[in-house]
């Protein structure tokens, strides 16, 4: 091609992209005035039923009466729950008597009566009392007591094999042992009358060469490393 040739195709060119609106560059995107395609919407959550989800968390079908104060029970001084004998408290619970055994214990291994913890579990600065008793069957049952009105009441009764508590905050985590091998985490909060479960988790133990010590859930497992349950870890 002569460079008139050239000349003459170039000006040819300009003059159609003018007349189109713009000159761009092949791959050089759009160019002004050309209208971009259409953009795809995104996906987003679509609730199943907007009325449970208007209230996540919330329990269903649950209309259970404000705890009652316990009959029998120690009078409540200036001192709070600092100033009662906790096994008297837990002597007059219906649900935690059949559990008390004669013994206070110091250590485990035996059935009895552990030594009582005070925790603010509420908010309000006054301690909880929480009490737990081993059987000789291997389960244990835990309650905490709260003042309610200058009266006792239970705000949280549960049981489990191997039993152990910690608090996160005001909240109170309960590990207990499953019959599956696994260990379950039920996590608990003040919601205003009662301690009531905010998160429930449960994690295996691990078995094998290659394990390390503890329990680890099996998406991080080493391969090799087998839950008690017979599942492999991937």
């Amino acid at each position: 091609m002569t460079p008139s040739s050239r000349r003459l195709l170039a000006a040819l060119l300009c003059a159609c992209a003018l007349a189109a609106g713009g000159c761009t560059a092949p791959g050089g995107g759009l160019g002004p005035g050309t209208p971009a395609p259409p953009v795809s919407p995104q996906p987003h959550p679509e609730p199943l039923w907007p009325a449970w989800a208007a209230a996540p968390g919330a329990a269903v079908g649950r209309q259970e009466p404000p705890p009652v104060p316990l009959k029998n029970a120690p009078e409540v001084g200036p001192d709070g729950l600092l100033g009662v004998d906790a096994t008297e408290v837990a002597r007059v619970d219906p649900r935690m008597r059949p559990y008390l055994g004669k013994t206070s214990l110091r250590e485990p291994g035996r059935a009895g009566v552990r030594p009582p913890v005070h925790r603010d579990l509420t908010g309000d600065g006054r301690p909880e009392l929480i009490v737990a008793a081993d059987t000789a069957t291997g389960r244990s049952a835990l309650s905490v007591y709260s003042v309610v009105g200058g009266r006792i009441v239970s705000v949280l009764f549960t049981m489990g094999r191997q039993l152990s508590a910690e608090t996160i905050g005001t909240d109170l985590l309960v590990r207990i042992a499953a019959d599956d091998g696994s260990e379950q985490a039920v996590r608990y909060h003040w919601d205003g009358e009662r301690m009531t479960v905010i998160d429930d988790e449960r994690t295996f133990r691990r078995s094998g060469p290659r394990c390390g010590p503890g329990e680890t859930p099996a998406s991080a497992a080493p391969p090799g490393c087998s839950a008690t349950d017979g599942r492999l870890a991937p």
